[in-house]
Formats: structure tokens, sequence, C-alpha cells
């Protein structure tokens, strides 16, 4: 959706008026705003002139004249001599302050040359540089189909222009829609769905006459850490080439592509971030600071509704790991569909916990390994398994023919299932 543009900002600037006062025998002056200050106005400090009046021991007074004695007249002498310094070097320090004011000692940045332009190269690991490599291999799809129009992102892994992005992206194209590509450099081109898997949320494009397109570099996803800093990149809102920063918040989320109004058979094992993922970002790759992708960002959890009903970014976003992503991609783009990784059982949430077995495949891996109904599986491998929706996440983080340790109950009983695959229906 649109961004809404914001209304034309207003600037006030605020000037400040100095005025000195003079004495009324000098010249008055007023400035304001960034001019110079004016000269401050200064008087000497000289001994008092004017009559003092008669003095108790002057001639004239009650006492008749007194004769000052040696020492006393020195101490008279020599405090005249220090008001006579005082005042001197105080008027000197007045001269000088007022030169200073007047030489314009006054600095505007307005009147300063513009700084050198920057030439070097942005430091290695950081945004600027993670964009500066992978910004040219992100584009953004719009897309027109089953009376609705939409868009998102998508990332460039084959130089033919073969594009990877979200099943929910371009979906409303499946059927005789429109899909164009608006690349980095502002250039478009007409694209087609070479394959899509709606259980893992992840499609394959190409675009049309195309070829020498620079493509992304494809990191791994098993070896992420929680904290370390990641990089998003996409069209949020149809602002395309937007990068936002953030870190791995969390690793192995259970998320359903649909939010909550999905179901089960959409469960990813997410990463979450807490880089801005906003609605337009669907598609885009998620990358380390080396610029690997390791993710397509797909899913964002907000507690309110925004713009036409669709939320904004509250630092809690999800993308699908590129391990699985990859192996999924790779398959749509050898032969149009895709394989789902099962363990054959279906499953809820357990009273205490863990994924409680409410159904069992006839010859499938979980019958083949002696799960039955009614069986609670704990753990898989390593992994704690709490709900039936993080069952289906570890399931789905392996690829068919993978072997697995499942954990029943409290340990008292655990079983190996050999993991199989099974042909992704699009409709």
């Amino acid at each position: 959706m649109p961004g809404t543009p914001g209304q034309p900002g207003e600037r006030v600037l605020f000037g400040t008026a100095f005025a000195s006062h003079e004495p009324s025998d000098q010249k008055s002056h007023q400035q304001g705003g960034l001019g110079t200050p004016p000269q401050a106005a200064y008087t000497s400090m000289g001994p008092p002139t004017g009559p003092i009046g008669p003095l108790p021991y002057g001639p004239g007074g009650p006492y008749g004249p007194r004769q000052r004695t040696g020492h006393t007249a020195l101490i008279a002498a020599l405090t005249m001599l220090a008001l006579l310094v005082g005042g001197g070097a105080g008027a000197a320090g007045g001269y000088i302050v007022a030169e200073n004011q007047a030489a314009g000692s006054v600095t505007n940045a307005l009147d300063q040359a513009p700084s050198a332009r920057e030439t070097s190269r942005a430091p290695e690991g950081s945004v600027e540089a993670v964009a500066e490599k992978v910004l040219p291999s992100v584009v953004q799809l719009q897309v027109r189909g089953q009376g609705s129009a939409g868009e998102g992102s998508g990332f460039i892994v084959g130089s033919d222009g073969l594009i990877v992005t979200n099943n929910h992206v371009v979906e409303a194209a499946a059927d005789s829609g429109q899909i164009e590509v608006v690349f980095h450099d502002g250039s478009s081109a007409g694209a087609e769905i070479v394959g899509r898997d709606p259980t893992s949320d992840v499609a394959v494009v190409r675009a049309e006459g195309k070829s020498g397109l620079p493509t992304v570099e494809l990191g791994r996803s098993d070896d992420l850490r929680v904290g370390q800093g990641v990089v998003a990149i996409g069209s949020p809102f149809e602002l395309s080439g937007t990068v936002t920063s953030g870190i791995v918040s969390s690793l192995h989320r259970p998320t359903r592509a649909g939010g909550e109004d999905g179901s089960q058979a959409t469960v990813m094992d997410a990463i979450q971030t807490d880089a801005a993922i906003n609605p337009g970002n669907s598609g885009g790759p998620l990358v380390n600071m080396s610029g690997q992708v390791i993710g397509i960002n797909s899913a964002i959890y907000s507690p309110t509704s925004g713009v036409q009903g669709q939320g904004g970014s509250v630092g809690i976003g999800f993308a699908i790991p590129i391990d699985q992503a990859r192996r999924i991609a790779d398959e749509i783009a050898e032969t149009g569909q895709a394989t789902q990784t099962i363990l054959g059982v279906t499953v809820r949430n357990g009273n205490d916990g863990g994924a409680f077995i409410v159904g069992v495949t006839p010859n499938g891996p979980g019958a083949k390994a002696g799960l039955r109904e009614g069986d609670v599986i704990t753990k898989l491998d390593d992994r704690i398994i709490d709900t039936s929706d993080a069952l289906v996440a570890a399931v789905r983080s392996h690829k068919p023919g993978d072997k697995v340790r499942l954990e029943l109950g409290n340990g008292s009983r655990t079983v190996e299932a050999t993991l199989a695959g099974q042909q992704v229906e699009t409709e």
C-alpha cells in the first residue's frame, strides 16, 4: 500500500535582538538577528572628584590641625597608589574586551564552505557496506490479479532474471494475473511464476527478457546467533530500496505464515528480528553483516491494525531461514514444484505441554517409528517441543530423508524416525 504523503512543513527562524545601553554622551547602537554584538560600555575608575566637605582633623575642625605621622602617611600613599593601579588595570581590561568584540569573532556555519566530499569506501561489516552490496539485487514486485492489486519485494538469485519471494506476495497473480518487476536502477519488466509453495510461503518468479543481472550471495541460517546484527531490505508501503537494521531477536520461533488465521500446514521455523519490517517488505532479504542472505522476510506481529487494516512494525518480525528456503526455491526452479518434509502424524497442543498425537498416517514415518495416538512428543533431537506448532516447525527445519530422535512424555520412551517428503499442492 502506498504511504501517505506528509503535509508541507513550516520552518520558523528565531532571532534574538541585542541592544547596548551606553552613557548619554556616547552614541547608542542596536543590532539584531545574527549580527555582531555591540561593544560593551565602560568607564575608568579614577579617584573621586568634587568637594568632599570638612574633615574632622582638617583646618577648621573641632580638634584643630593634626600632623600626620610618617607611618600613617606611607600607608595612605600606598593605598592611593593601589587604587590608581587597580583603576588603570580595570580600564585596560575593558579596552581589551571591547577590542576583541569589535574584531567580529562571531562564527556563522552558514557562511562556511561545505565539507569535503566523502570518497572513502564504507567500512567492512557496516550497514552502509551491506546496503551497497545487496541493494542492486533487491526488486519490487507489483502484482495484479483476482480483482486486487498489491506489492512486495524479492531478490535476484539468477542473472537470467530468477527471483525468490514469498508465496503470499504473488499468489494473487497465479490465475491469469500480472507481475511487474521494478529493479534497483528503475527499469522494469514483466514476470511469470515459476512455482510456489503455500506451506513454506516461498515462491520463484522469472523476469522476462533479462540477462546479466546482479545476484545476491546466499549465506546459511544454521549457525545464526541471538544478538548478531542483521539488515532487512525491501519496499515497505511502496518505498522501494528501504534499508533497516537490527539484530536476531530469537531463533526457531514457530510462526504461521498466515498469522493466527493460518493453518498448521503453514507453520515455519522462523528467525525473529527487531529490524523494522512492514507491509511490502515481504519477500525481501534478511542479510547478515557480510551481506549474505540468511532469511526471507515474511511476517510481522502487530497488536493493532494500521491503515487499511494492515499493521506496522513494532519490532517483532519473522523471516524464513535461508537453509529451508534455499532447498525449496532450488526445487521449484528445477521442477516447478516443492516437496514438504513430513513426520506423518496429526497433532494438537498437549494439556501439559508438548505435541499430543491425535492421528498417525499408515506406513508414514511416524508409524514406522512406532508412534501411536495418545503419545506426547516433548523433544526432537535437542529441541524442546512445548506446542504442536513447535513440532511442525522443527520437522520443517529438516529435509526429507533426515533422521530425527523423538522423546515422548517425560523421557521414558525415545524413538528414531526417518522424515519423508510430500509434494505440495498449490491449489
